[in-house]
């Protein structure tokens, strides 16, 4: 075990960073935060911040010598530069996990080879592809750059394989996958922490709604079967285990109606990090995913997860903020809300700088009070 009093290293300096250091010094650990960055939101609370490119090797070899583990926030950092850092101390997740969740040909393609339920998707990376790609699925579909896509972005909407070919080359042809257009009834998705004995904590699972492609409400308890949940939980804990993934880990699922009229699940991606669907975890659990994030870290054993009271959690994207403002007490006014912002020093739309979380007996009049401090800041 890694014991408080040590210190921890971080690669990357995003909202998901700074919640980490919090819970990590709230337990006694140190961290040092690499990102090049200067203004990154993790580094206000961090103990230093090294402000280098995460392939920097005098960075990394800092880290070495001052860190008794790594761990990321955030899905695209240098696979290699993980790998490196690995040889000399521990690294969770690992490297080898972080690179298939961070390209998402590999992803599907893993998801494939190891009989996950997924929908129709095509791997393309030639104009042909596109063609023959268009004899196998149907149109329209989702295209989807390979790397480095995030809240929406690197995705079109095609219609037709023309379509997917003119975004294709507006991108200049760099690897995409082409997915089906699912008629989807909702998403969910499962967050849960795997620690490197294999032991496994999962949170419940979360109903989520999107808007622009960009993660707008999580719903948590979701308002699906206990049967369906189970099945999501337990293909979630299965991913994990294939992966021999240690640290905290995120599945997204598309809900859809299959021929027998029955729900399915059906992998949308996976995130080696805590997610934005897990954020309720901070007010509504025992142990947040940011706790089970340090523990996973540092051999500690797993938190429990019981969640005590429903949640709804709502993102704060830049587009309420007025002249760099948000109208904060109208959110505070709401008893049962607990305000959380990331200290991003300006406000774009589009750009994630909070959120808030109510809390209420049931997931109905939690989502009613969410939705009514929402349509105020508008």
């Amino acid at each position: 075990m890694i014991l408080p009093g040590s210190t921890l290293g971080l690669l990357g300096g995003g909202q998901l960073g700074r919640m980490f250091i919090s819970a990590a010094r709230s337990m006694g650990y140190d961290v040092i935060v690499l990102d090049p960055d200067p203004l990154s939101p993790a580094a206000h609370f961090a103990t230093e911040h090294i402000c280098a490119d995460f392939q920097d090797q005098k960075a990394l070899e800092n880290l070495v010598q001052r860190c008794a583990a790594v761990t990321t926030e955030f899905e695209n950092p240098p696979a290699d530069s993980l790998a490196w850092l690995a040889e000399r101390i521990p690294v969770r997740p690992s490297a080898s996990a972080v690179a298939i969740a961070q390209d998402r040909m590999r992803e599907k393609q893993f998801f494939a080879k190891n009989n996950f339920p997924l929908g129709p998707f095509a791997i393309i990376q030639t104009e042909a592809d596109i063609e023959a790609a268009a004899r196998a699925l149907k149109f329209p579909a989702i295209l989807k750059t390979a790397r480095f896509g995030y809240d929406g972005k690197g995705q079109a909407r095609v219609a037709s394989a023309l379509a997917a070919r003119e975004s294709f080359q507006s991108w200049r042809a760099v690897p995409c996958v082409l997915e089906q257009l699912l008629p989807l009834k909702l998403e969910v998705s499962v967050v849960l922490s795997r620690g490197e004995d294999g032991a496994i904590a999962t949170f419940p699972v979360a109903e989520n709604q999107h808007e622009n492609g960009i993660l707008d409400i999580s719903i948590a308890p979701a308002r699906i079967s206990t049967q369906l949940a189970a099945q999501a939980q337990e293909i979630a804990e299965r991913l994990a285990a294939k992966l021999d993934y240690c640290g905290v880990f995120a599945v997204e699922f598309f809900v859809v109606e299959g021929e027998d009229k029955n729900e399915k699940l059906l992998i949308n991606e996976i995130a080696p990090r805590p997610h934005n669907s897990g954020h309720y975890t901070m007010d509504a659990c025992l142990t947040s995913q940011f706790e089970q994030q340090v523990r996973t870290l540092c051999g500690l054993p797993l938190g429990p997860t019981t969640q005590y009271t429903p949640a709804v959690m709502v993102n704060l994207l830049g587009d309420v903020w007025k002249d760099n403002v948000l109208a904060a007490e109208k959110i505070l006014q709401e008893p049962n809300a607990k305000l959380h912002l990331y200290g991003k020093r300006e406000a774009r739309d589009g750009r994630k700088m909070g959120h808030y979380t109510v809390l209420g007996s049931d997931v109905e009049s939690a989502l009613a009070s969410a939705l009514e401090i929402k349509r105020g800041l508008i």
